[in-house]
C-alpha cells in the first residue's frame, strides 16, 4: 500500500523537474535513476552494517556514494558533476547486476542548474527502503504519470480493473504466468502479489510483535503483512521464475524490469520481444495470460508469421489469437479488448470468434466507456479464456459492468456505486458451477445471463454482445407486450426526396442530420423541398424513426410553429392515442431495450437500414394510459432536470472583472514569441500518419481543452523535423483561421505535440499567467475584435500583428492566480452538473425498465462513450 509520504514525495520530484522536464516520460526516466542510485548505496549501508562490506559503490565507484554526493561542503556545479559523471559511468560499474547497468545505459543528466538538482535528490534522499515492496509501490505509483501511450493504441490498464481480472484467473504458486503486451508489468506484479496474498498467514508475525513490542522481530522478518511467509525459499525462487512478459518498446521493457526487480523479483524475466511477427517464443506456453494488448495497429498494417490461426494484419485480432493458442492445457486467460472484437463482421473477427466460442472462451464482462478516462473513452470488455473448462461447457456467461466505483467522466472520482465485487462473486459461482459439474438452472446471475453456445453459434456471426440475447430471457411482467404496428392509428409513411435549395420560408423540411441524438430538432432552418406533398406534412405527435445511417434515432414532432416535411430517409408512426401516449412510445424507442432490438435487427450493407415493417414488429410493454401518463410526467419532471443541468454547461462562460486601475499592456509586452505553425511545404498531407505525435489545430481546441480526439498525426521524425513548432507546457494555442479565437493551454501531458498551421503558439513571460492569459484571449470582447480585425478574401484568418496588438489587462501575478483559482472553482461547480445528467438519464432508464423484464433493467445503449445524453447510441 503506496503511503501518503512516499506520494508527496515522488509528486514533490515531479514538481521540482517539471520546470526543467517537462516531459512526463523524462520525468520518470529521471526519478527511476535517482531512486535506484539511492536504493543501491542504502543496500551498501545496510550491508557494512551488518558486517559486510561494499558492493555497489566500491573501488573506483566508492567516490560516487550518496554520502559523498549530500555532502554539505559540496559545492552546487561540484555536486552537479559529479552526479552527471555517475549516472553516465554506472553502466560501467562491475559492482552492480547487469539489470541496473541496463537501467543506467545512456542515461544522462538533461539540464544543467544546480539548484534545481539539490531540491531534487533532497527529496530523493528522504525515501526510505525498510523493504522493496515499499518501493515498489512507489514505482507504480510514479509510472501512473505516463497516463497513456495512446498514439499507439495503448492505454495504461487502471489498478483495480487489473486486479478485478487476476481475482477472477487466481493464478497458483506453480502455475507460469504470462503478459505478452506487459508495458510497465501491471498486470504480472498484481499476479505476484495475489499469489503472495493466498501464501500468507493471518498477520501473525506482526500482530506478535506489534503486541510484545519487539520490533526487532518486524525488522528482521522483512516480510510485510499478507506477503507470501508460507512460502518456502525454493517455493519464492520458483516462483519468480514463472513470470514472463514482452514488449516490443525497449523503454517499456526497462520500466517492467525496474518495476518487477522492485517487487522482489532479483532476476525478472521481461523480454524486447514482437509478439506478433517474431517465431522465436512461439513454442512457449503459460498457465495464466493476462493482457490488455495494443487495440491499434501501426500504418500498414502488421505483417505476422503465417502460424496464427487466423490470417489478420488487425493487432487486436492477433493478440487475442496469440494468447489463446498459447494456453497449456488447463491454462486461463484474461484479456481487454475493444468492442470491434465482439461484434464486427469481417471475416478475419468472425473467425476469431468462432475459434474462442468452441474452444476457449466461458465469460465475457462488459465494461463501461470511461473506464480508460482521461485518456480515451473507448468502450472496451474482458475475455476470460479457460481452455479445459470451455470444451466441457455447453454456455457461455455474459457480464455487464454499469459502475466500477469511479465516475466515468475525465476526472474519474471515486463513487459509491461499484459492480465489481458483486461480478466477482457471481462470476467465480457460475465458474464454479462449471467445474464441478453443477446445474445452472437454479442460477440466474443479476448483472449477465447464461446464453447457450448453440445460441451464439445461430446465425454464423458468433457475436459477443450479451445484449444480443437478452430477449430470450424476459420474464413475465403485469403489463402486455405489444408491437408498435398494433398501437398505429395508420400504415407507416416513407418520407419524399428535396432539393438542396435556400430555405424560402415555405415549408420547412427535416432530415435525419437536423436531428440530435438525443431526438432534439436543430434550431438551424432545413432547405425547402422543391415539390411540397401536404400527404407528407407533420401533425403534432407524429413520431419519426430513421430508417438508414442513423438507425433507430427518433424524434417526436410537436412544433406547430410552421409546416414541416420530412426526407426520405425518415419513416413516420402516427400513434392512435387511444391505446398509446406519443409521449410514451417516444420514450421507449429511446430506451435501452430498443437499442439491444436495434442492434439485433438492422441489416449491414453499404448502409445500415430497419425497414417500416420490421420497425412495426417491435414489442414492448404496454401499461395503462392513466400508468402511461403517470411515467411520462415522471421522466419529463427528470428531463426538465437534465435539460436545466445542461444549459449551465452550456451556457455558462467565465470572464475576467476587469478594473480600470489594472494597467493594459499589447500582447507582444506580456510574451517571449508568438510562433506560428509550420506553413507551405514544411507540412505535407503525406506526413500525416495513422499514430503517432497529436497535431493542434483549431477544431481540436473545445472548449478551451486541447483534445486529442480528431486530432491529426505525424511520426516522431516528422516532429523532430519541425521542432521549432512543437509546443511547451503552458504556452496557450490560439486558433488563426477556421475556428479563429479558440484558445487553450498546453498541458505537461501535451509536451512535444506539433502546432498545425491553423494555430499560433503564444509563449508568455514570468508576470503572465498562461491560464489567466487564456481566459481572457477567450473572451467574447477578444474574439469581437480578433473577428473585426481578420483578414483574407475565401478565409478570414489572423496574422501575427493582429494578434501582438489585443489589449490584455495585466494586475499582479497573483492577482491573475487569484481570479484563475475563483473561475476553476466556478467550474467545478458547473461541472458537477455533467454528474447530475448522468445521474438523471439514470433515472429516466430506471423508471421505463421497471415494466421491462428484471433482466433487461438497467441496459445501456450499445456503443454509448458519452454518458451525456439520453439513448445515444446508434449513430
Amino acid at each position: 500500500m503506496l503511503d501518503t509520504d512516499t506520494k508527496r514525495r515522488i509528486d514533490t520530484a515531479r514538481d521540482i523537474l517539471v520546470g526543467k522536464v517537462p516531459d512526463p516520460k523524462s520525468q520518470v526516466e529521471q526519478i527511476t535513476i535517482a531512486l535506484i542510485y539511492k536504493f543501491m548505496d542504502d543496500m551498501d549501508a545496510q550491508s557494512e552494517e551488518l558486517g559486510g562490506s561494499r558492493s555497489f559503490f566500491a573501488s573506483d565507484f566508492q567516490r560516487y556514494g550518496w554520502a559523498r554526493l549530500m555532502h554539505g561542503g559540496l559545492g552546487g556545479h561540484e555536486m552537479l558533476n559529479l552526479y552527471a559523471e555517475a549516472i553516465t559511468k554506472m553502466p560501467e560499474n562491475p559492482g552492480i547486476p547487469p539489470l541496473f547497468r541496463d537501467i543506467f545505459k545512456n542515461a544522462y543528466l538533461p539540464y544543467r542548474d544546480p539548484e534545481t538538482l539539490r531540491a531534487f535528490l533532497k527529496i530523493i534522499d528522504e525515501f526510505e527502503y525498510d523493504h522493496s515492496e515499499r518501493l515498489g509501490d512507489a514505482f507504480e505509483y510514479l509510472l501512473s504519470v505516463l497516463g497513456s501511450q495512446g498514439d499507439a493504441g495503448q492505454f495504461r490498464t487502471p489498478r483495480h480493473i487489473i486486479d478485478f481480472m487476476v481475482e477472477i484467473l487466481d493464478p497458483k504458486k506453480t502455475e507460469t504466468v504470462l503478459d505478452p503486451a506487459c508495458g510497465t508489468a501491471g498486470f504480472l506484479i498484481s499476479a505476484w502479489k495475489h499469489i503472495l496474498k493466498a501464501n500468507s498467514a493471518p498477520d501473525a508475525i506482526e500482530e506478535d510483535a506489534v503486541e510484545s513490542n519487539d520490533k526487532a522481530a518486524l525488522d528482521s522478518s522483512r516480510i510485510p503483512p499478507a506477503r507470501g511467509d508460507l512460502l518456502t525459499p525454493d517455493e519464492r525462487e520458483r516462483l519468480a521464475a514463472n513470470f514472463k512478459g514482452y514488449d516490443i518498446s525497449p523503454d517499456m521493457v526497462r520500466l517492467s524490469l525496474v518495476n518487477l526487480y522492485l517487487h522482489g523479483f532479483t532476476d525478472p524475466h521481461i523480454y524486447e520481444y514482437d509478439t506478433l511477427t517474431s517465431q522465436e517464443r512461439w513454442t512457449e506456453h503459460a498457465d495464466v495470460i493476462l493482457a490488455n494488448p495494443p487495440f491499434m495497429s501501426p500504418k500498414g498494417g502488421i505483417k505476422p508469421h503465417n502460424r496464427f490461426s487466423v490470417q489478420s494484419k488487425r493487432s487486436e485480432v492477433l493478440f487475442v489469437d496469440y494468447m489463446a493458442e498459447h494456453l497449456t492445457p488447463n491454462g486461463r486467460a484474461g484479456i481487454i479488448v475493444p468492442e470491434g472484437i465482439i461484434f464486427q463482421s469481417q471475416g478475419a473477427y468472425t473467425q476469431l470468434r468462432k475459434m474462442l466460442v468452441e474452444d476457449y472462451l466461458v465469460a465475457v464482462v462488459s465494461l463501461p466507456a470511461g473506464v480508460f478516462n482521461p485518456y480515451s473513452g473507448v468502450k472496451t470488455s474482458i475475455l476470460i479464456l479457460d481452455k479445459s473448462l470451455a470444451k466441457s461447457a455447453s454456455t457461455i456467461a455474459f457480464f455487464k459492468i454499469h459502475n466500477d466505483g469511479f465516475g466515468l467522466g475525465a476526472q474519474r472520482r471515486p463513487i459509491d456505486k461499484n459492480d465489481l465485487p458483486h461480478a466477482r462473486t457471481e462470476i467465480a459461482e457460475y465458474l464454479g458451477r462449471l467445474r464441478s459439474h453443477e446445474s445452472l438452472n437454479d442460477f440466474q446471475p443479476t448483472l449477465g445471463l447464461i446464453v447457450p453456445k448453440e445460441k451464439v453459434a445461430a446465425n454464423g456471426d458468433y457475436n459477443l454482445s450479451g445484449e444480443r440475447y437478452r430477449d430470450g430471457k424476459k420474464r413475465p411482467t403485469q403489463f402486455p407486450h405489444v408491437r408498435l404496428g398494433d398501437v398505429l392509428a395508420r400504415k407507416p409513411q416513407y418520407g419524399s426526396g428535396a432539393s438542396k435549395v435556400p430555405f424560402d420560408g415555405r415549408v420547412r423540411y427535416i432530415r435525419i442530420t437536423d436531428l440530435t441524438d438525443r431526438g432534439e430538432l436543430k434550431q438551424t432552418d432545413p432547405v425547402s423541398p422543391s415539390v411540397v406533398e401536404p400527404e407528407n406534412f407533420l401533425e403534432p405527435d407524429d413520431l419519426l424513426i430513421a430508417r438508414s445511417g442513423s438507425v433507430g434515432r427518433a424524434y417526436l414532432h410537436e412544433d406547430i410553429s410552421g409546416t414541416f416535411q420530412y426526407a426520405g430517409y425518415l419513416i413516420r408512426f402516427r400513434l392512435d392515442p387511444a391505446r398509446a401516449l406519443p409521449a410514451y412510445v417516444y420514450r421507449v424507442v429511446q430506451s435501452p431495450e430498443w437499442w439491444v432490438w436495434i442492434a439485433s435487427n438492422s441489416k449491414t450493407g453499404t448502409l445500415t437500414n430497419i425497414n417500416a415493417q420490421q420497425y412495426s414488429s417491435f414489442e414492448f410493454p404496454l401499461p395503462s394510459l392513466e400508468l402511461q401518463k403517470e411515467i411520462v410526467a415522471k421522466v419529463e419532471g427528470y428531463q426538465k432536470i437534465i435539460d436545466g443541468a445542461r444549459g449551465v454547461l452550456e451556457n455558462y462562460r467565465p470572464s475576467i472583472p476587469i478594473e480600470d486601475a489594472w494597467p493594459k499592456v499589447a500582447l507582444s509586452e506580456a510574451c517571449a514569441a508568438i510562433l506560428t505553425g509550420p506553413f507551405g511545404s514544411a507540412l505535407h498531407q503525406s506526413d500525416y500518419v495513422e499514430s503517432g505525435i497529436p497535431v493542434i489545430n483549431p477544431q481540436n481546441i473545445v472548449k478551451g481543452e486541447v483534445v486529442r480526439d480528431g486530432a491529426k498525426r505525424v511520426a516522431a521524425e516528422t516532429r523532430d523535423r519541425l521542432r521549432e513548432f512543437a509546443v511547451r507546457p503552458n504556452d496557450v494555442v490560439i486558433g488563426r483561421r477556421g475556428e479563429m479565437g479558440r484558445c487553450a493551454v498546453i498541458r505537461p501531458e501535451m509536451d512535444g505535440w506539433l502546432c498545425g498551421t491553423g494555430c499560433f503558439v503564444i509563449r508568455l513571460k514570468s508576470l503572465c499567467d498562461a491560464r489567466y492569459a487564456a481566459l481572457h484571449l477567450g473572451s467574447p470582447q477578444v474574439k469581437t475584435y480578433l473577428e473585426e480585425q481578420a483578414v483574407g478574401v475565401t478565409m478570414m484568418n489572423l496574422n501575427q500583428h493582429i494578434l501582438a496588438d489585443v489589449q490584455i489587462p495585466l494586475p499582479s501575478l497573483a492577482t491573475q492566480q487569484a481570479i484563475v483559482a475563483e473561475i476553476e472553482a466556478e467550474w467545478a461547480l458547473v461541472s458537477a452538473n455533467g454528474e447530475l445528467v448522468s445521474r438523471f438519464e439514470t433515472k429516466i432508464q430506471a423508471t421505463l425498465a421497471r415494466h421491462w423484464s428484471e433482466a433487461d433493467a438497467a441496459l445501456k445503449p450499445p456503443d454509448v462513450v458519452d454518458s451525456v445524453g439520453f439513448g445515444q447510441g446508434a449513430t
